[in-house]
């Protein structure tokens, strides 16, 4: 009964909310998957197929209600050399065959959803909890450029395309004062923009950029204004518009595995960046949509649905994708909630495709890049700028990083940087955590307390902390304030009894805890010599179990 109400309610709680914020999505959505297609070198029917069968199979099994998944640039510029590739060795053969770079495309995607499949099945979702919040913040910030780039090439008309604007910057900004084309396309999305703004004070009852949307393009149509739409930013794109029919069984492909002979490398390889960049970005989306809407999702659920969703886009005929967060932040702003939020936008972007492209194609592209610039606005963490000053010094370098890194190269690449620096740094900030002090004990005992955890960065320091010619026969080290954390470590305490041996002197280990005894008598029998089990010392337990011991220290004998 419970897992019913709960299945019912991540479907939907206001299904009108939810069916006006994922039309919203859809008309979003088509130049989006469009100009993606055409960064991809593929069909812009392709970039749209992608986008419906992403949608909707993350929309109903994903691990994330309210999210949108769809073509997504950071994937596509990563599929660029691979079509490209095949279309070089599909020349080259024998009996020529046009077009094999997307059909290698496909085939790819096989293996691309086969690994997100794995690394769901192996709950590798899981890893997105060790993202610190400066890469978080440099992942929104960065990606909020992305798209705020993507947008400008939106703009073929009204940017002057023949003048440099690096040589020749006055002449290219006097040109592009003088077009009307521009101030038009300029005055659109202002008016969008505004619209967006306004109308939220006034009602929510209804999405603000479905209205922004519809309130331009009857502007536009009915008022004969002549702006860059759909259907010509498709056209010179090189496409033939919207109308397409239903994705179709790609059976070909299985005919064409032997081309990839002597090229299996690129593959794989390619299908590995593919599966990384996609559960990255679907990942750090989720993460996003869960602090807006204060709910939490399933990592490993998500990567099994991108993983399906890419397989399918592999057998019939689309781009893939991944989760895309201008769409999720215009779906949840616009009160998508629920799964059927996803799978209307898909379904309703099929719908485009099948009935109603000629409508479709006469939106104006200025109405549908003021909707991303409000994305944009809201995507970017503003508070960054406030904040940079008043964090570690290490953190605003991460997040400056991660930012600078997603425009420049991707955002798989900026993400693993920004944990890698984030890490060294946490590393070498534990390591001068070590401390040791020595006393004396009544039998001429030397004891050594370790304070601070004992690991790979920190074992310098700690074996500089023993005198091991001057200290008196029997030593101890004292453990209950440490941990013995890896290899490294373990092999330091090893050569540190070693020393103590060689100069006829005794070590002995105490209050060690269970975990890093078992760890140490796996690694060396010679480990059960040293270490002392049997230890009344009260400081232990509370140390290892304190659980056990819930009053006040003071009111233990000890």
């Amino acid at each position: 009964m419970i897992l019913g109400q709960t299945t019912r309610k991540n479907f939907t709680q206001n299904p009108k909310d939810d069916i006006l914020s994922g039309l919203t999505v859809a008309l979003a959505l088509v130049p989006e998957a469009v100009a993606f297609a055409f960064v991809a070198g593929v069909d812009p029917l392709v970039g749209l197929y992608g986008a419906f069968m992403m949608g909707i199979i993350t929309a109903l099994f994903g691990g994330r209600p309210g999210m949108i998944s769809g073509a997504t640039g950071a994937m596509a510029v990563v599929m660029v050399h691979l079509i490209q590739k095949g279309n070089e060795v599909g020349i080259n053969l024998e009996t020529p065959i046009d077009n094999l770079g997307l059909q290698w495309l496909f085939i790819t995607l096989l293996f691309v959803g086969g690994i997100q499949i794995l690394a769901g099945i192996f709950k590798l979702g899981k890893f997105v909890r060790l993202i610190p919040h400066p890469v978080m913040m440099g992942f929104v910030n960065g990606l909020a450029i992305v798209i705020f780039l993507s947008q400008l090439k939106l703009f073929p008309n009204a940017v002057p395309q023949d003048i440099s604007f690096l040589n020749n910057t006055s002449e290219w900004f006097t040109a592009l004062f003088s077009n009307a084309a521009f101030w038009k396309m300029m005055g659109f999305i202002g008016l969008t923009m505004g619209i967006m703004y306004g109308l939220p004070k006034l009602t929510k009852k209804i999405p603000a950029a479905l209205v922004a949307i519809v309130i331009v393009a009857c502007i536009t149509i009915f008022g004969g204004i002549e702006v860059s739409t759909v259907g010509s930013f498709i056209a010179e794109g090189g496409g033939k518009g919207l109308k397409g029919g239903l994705p179709t069984f790609q059976e070909q492909i299985f005919g064409l595995i032997h081309t990839l002979a002597g090229h299996w490398d690129t593959i794989i390889s390619t299908a590995f960046i593919l599966a990384a960049v996609g559960l990255i970005e679907s990942l750090m989306t989720l993460n996003l949509v869960d602090e807006i809407t204060g709910t939490r999702g399933n990592g490993n659920r998500e990567c099994i649905a991108q993983g399906s969703a890419n397989m399918l886009n592999g057998l019939f005929g689309g781009m893939g994708g991944c989760a895309m967060i201008g769409q999720s932040i215009i779906n949840v702003d616009s009160g998508g909630r629920g799964r059927l939020s996803g799978a209307f936008a898909a379904l309703a972007l099929l719908a485009f495709i099948l009935f109603a492209a000629p409508l479709i194609e006469q939106i104006p592209i200025a109405a549908l890049v003021g909707v991303m610039f409000m994305v944009v606005i809201g995507t970017f963490a503003w508070s960054s700028f406030r904040i940079i000053r008043k964090i570690p010094i290490s953190d605003a370098i991460v997040l400056i990083a991660v930012s600078a890194i997603t425009v420049w190269k991707d955002l798989a690449v900026a993400v693993i940087a920004g944990v890698i620096i984030s890490a060294l740094v946490f590393a070498w900030k534990n390591a001068t955590m070590i401390r040791a002090r020595k006393r004396m004990q009544s039998d001429g005992t030397k004891t050594y307390e370790i304070w601070g955890p004992l690991f790979f960065g920190s074992i310098q320091s700690f074996n500089s902390k023993f005198d091991v010619e001057n200290d008196p026969e029997n030593v101890e080290i004292d453990f209950v304030e440490s941990r013995v954390s890896d290899h490294s470590a373990m092999e330091a305490i090893f050569n540190l009894v070693n020393k103590y041996e060689a100069a006829g002197k005794t070590l002995k280990l105490k209050h060690l805890s269970e975990d890093c005894k078992a760890l140490m008598y796996k690694a060396s029998p010679k480990f059960k010599e040293v270490i002392l089990e049997d230890i009344n010392d009260p400081r232990y337990y509370l140390a290892a179990n304190p659980e056990e011991f819930t009053k006040p220290l003071s009111e233990y004998d000890l």
